[in-house]
């Protein structure tokens, strides 16, 4: 077998270091546009979210333009039946047993919380986006002391933009709205990297973004 020219043999490393950078460049195109199609989908999702808790952060950070509203409580006084009394005694749990039954006759807010039994008084909390409710229950006389109190404006906000008191589904609602709002802000920033910019320009605007952000955490805390 004859051997290749000499000409042939130099042209053989520049065109697989043709072939390669071509195969790169199309993997990447492959990955940039999987990225803004993800991040076209996620973003009909995790926009509304990021809206909600954007809008809500912000009046938590200016709770005066609330100063006006404030917590509407009501008080009342009811008297339980010896058999409530008696079926809270044999209860492993006579708080609920006893928030149950004054719920019956009162419109209570909130979800339980606790119960402290003294002696012969059960002090109960719920508590709850709506709002919370105390009771002060005389164990022997049955007479319930009940208050009630709305939550204000700013106390709605806040247990919703920090999904406090608010159950289990708003929970799962913030952790969801999380993930999805970081996987929108990863592809985002990915497709960051495939505009017509330079890598070390990207990577400047990237550092000069975080040092600036270092630099407010720095100035704020004490």
């Amino acid at each position: 077998m004859s051997a290749s020219p000499p000409s042939i043999a130099r042209q053989q490393p520049a065109r697989a270091a043709r072939r390669s950078l071509r195969e790169t460049r199309l993997d990447r195109g492959w990955l940039y546009r999987q990225s803004r199609m993800l991040h076209a989908y996620l973003s009909a999702f995790a926009f509304i979210t990021l809206m909600f808790f954007s809008v809500t952060g912000l009046l938590l950070n200016h709770a005066e333009w609330f100063e006006g509203t404030k917590d509407a409580g009501r008080d009342s006084r009811i008297t339980l039946s010896a058999e409530t009394l008696a079926a809270a005694r044999k209860s492993s749990e006579p708080g609920r047993v006893l928030a149950a039954a004054v719920a019956e006759q009162v419109a209570l807010r909130g979800g339980y919380k606790s119960a402290e039994v003294l002696d012969d008084e059960a002090q109960i909390r719920l508590d709850g986006v709506s709002g919370r409710s105390d009771l002060v229950i005389d164990l022997k006389t049955g007479t319930a002391e009940i208050s009630v109190k709305r939550a204000s404006v700013v106390s709605l906000i806040g247990d919703l933009h920090r999904g406090k008191n608010s159950g289990a589904a708003w929970a799962w609602l913030i952790d969801i709205s999380a993930v999805l709002v970081l996987a929108l802000s990863l592809f985002g920033y990915l497709l960051f990297f495939s505009m017509k910019f330079r890598l070390g320009t990207s990577l400047k605007l990237t550092a000069a973004s975080l040092l600036a952000m270092l630099a407010v955490f720095w100035l704020c805390v004490p």
